[in-house]
């Protein structure tokens, strides 16, 4: 909703008389919620069935999605699809309840009137009012359209997803392939096909295990660890690289997914839909950890593919995040495992010095790495850091005065590197 695109033409008064509008009826939020729900229960059968707690949560969304729009206005700008990505949780919710599409969508529409209804009201009988109000058509349509479209986007995904769920084929088949074998017939064999499992022999797949550290909105009615994991697993559903749906189940406090990368995948851009994929739930509210298993071709080698996930997801640190295997180096992953004891074998003065770097920007430990990486050679170190060759071998001094290692010795350049990782890696 960009208000300020929607402003040109707009007289001075008019321009006035809607922000006081608009400001108006977003103090008034709560009570257009009220107003919606009152006609959503006289007339949607599905919600006046239902709980308080139901009620409760449409009503909180119905005052969220009005201040929001209107909220746009007053600032401006366009509103975006992060700024409502708690409507995508609302609407797995409503999925997840046995609410019908049809009723979903004209509680949506109710709720829409009730936001035009305020702003008439508000707008009064003066031309400038009306006129503030019209200005407005096409910014508040455009928001309803944008809040309808990824609502009904999200129940149907979410719906797509239970039905598989509830089959319940996606859940054994899960439990016989982390038992090394894949069904040699039935429903089991059809889904594993479906998703591109045991198709084509020597498909390349990875295991990928998640599990939701955090939910955000803990006071949001219905809102619970169980729906944010179904909801996640829905999502880790949509990241197929193949052009077929990820087989993706809960299993306890935990989400196991399989995806196939077929032919044209690779494990870089599973990686990259399951980071994005992150980011999306992260901005609704849900903070994951995912762990990614090394690729595999064998159906016998899931079990062992999925104890490499779950050891990937020990190695995060607490706010979550993505570790791939397949972009772990051996040297890293032996890292990122190391204890207290490793780290208490550094020596004292290679600590201290990389304690003092890390507070000047990390100058020595980058020069290392680029020495390193430079397989020792110093001018191309330089040349990789983009500073001066005299420059690298001031630095390079530097370092064996404060360590005293020498650099060019293989044995003091690898524990150099040892300490910088260990420094690097989640404590």
């Amino acid at each position: 909703m960009s208000a300020g695109s929607h402003s040109i033409g707009v007289s001075a008064p008019v321009q006035a008389e809607r922000t006081r509008i608009v400001g108006s009826v977003f103090e008034h939020a709560h009570d257009i919620a009220d107003a919606g729900m009152s006609a959503i229960l006289a007339q949607v059968p599905g919600y006046a069935a239902r709980d308080r707690t139901f009620h409760a949560d449409v009503h909180d969304q119905l005052t969220r999605l009005c201040r929001t729009g209107l909220g746009a206005l007053l600032d401006k700008r366009r509103v975006t699809v992060d700024d409502i990505a708690y409507a995508r949780r609302a609407a797995a919710r409503r999925a997840q309840s046995g609410l019908t599409l049809v009723d979903y969508i004209s509680a949506f529409r109710l709720g829409q009137q009730a936001i035009w209804k305020s702003l008439v009201a508000h707008a009064g009988d003066s031309e400038a009012g009306r006129d503030a109000a019209l200005s407005m058509v096409v910014p508040l349509t455009r928001y309803c359209d944008l809040i309808s479209t990824q609502a009904a986007n999200a129940y149907l995904e979410f719906q797509q997803y239970l039905s598989a769920e509830a089959g319940r084929d996606s859940r054994e088949l899960v439990e016989s392939l982390l038992d090394g074998a894949l069904p040699d017939r039935g429903p089991q064999l059809s889904t594993a096909h479906a998703h591109g499992i045991g198709a084509e022999r020597a498909t390349p797949m990875v295991a990928v295990t998640a599990v939701v550290l955090r939910t955000a909105d803990r006071g949001e009615p219905g809102s619970s660890d169980a729906e944010a994991r179904h909801i996640a697993s829905a999502a880790l559903a949509r990241t197929g690289v193949n052009g077929l749906r990820t087989l993706s189940v809960v299993r306890g406090s935990e989400i196991v997914a399989l995806p196939a990368l077929g032919r044209d995948g690779s494990a870089d851009d599973l990686c990259a839909l399951l980071r994005r994929t992150r980011d999306k739930l992260h901005a609704e509210g849900i903070t994951l950890g995912i762990g990614v298993s090394t690729v595999f071709t064998e159906i016998a080698q899931f079990p062992r593919a999925y104890q490499q996930a779950r050891s990937a997801l020990d190695l995060l640190p607490e706010d979550g995040g993505v570790l791939a295997l397949p972009h772990l180096s051996p040297f890293r992953y032996l890292m990122l495992r190391a204890d207290d004891t490793v780290r208490q074998l550094v020596d004292p003065r290679i600590a201290a010095a990389l304690a003092e770097d890390r507070q000047r920007g990390g100058m020595l430990a980058d020069t290392i790495r680029a020495f390193a990486g430079a397989d020792m050679n110093l001018r191309e170190a330089a040349d990789g850091l983009r500073i001066h060759h005299n420059t690298a071998k001031y630095r390079l001094r530097r370092i064996q005065e404060l360590t005293g290692r020498n650099v060019r010795s293989v044995t003091d350049l690898v524990e150099l590197l040892v300490a910088i990782e260990l420094h690097a890696a989640p404590k």
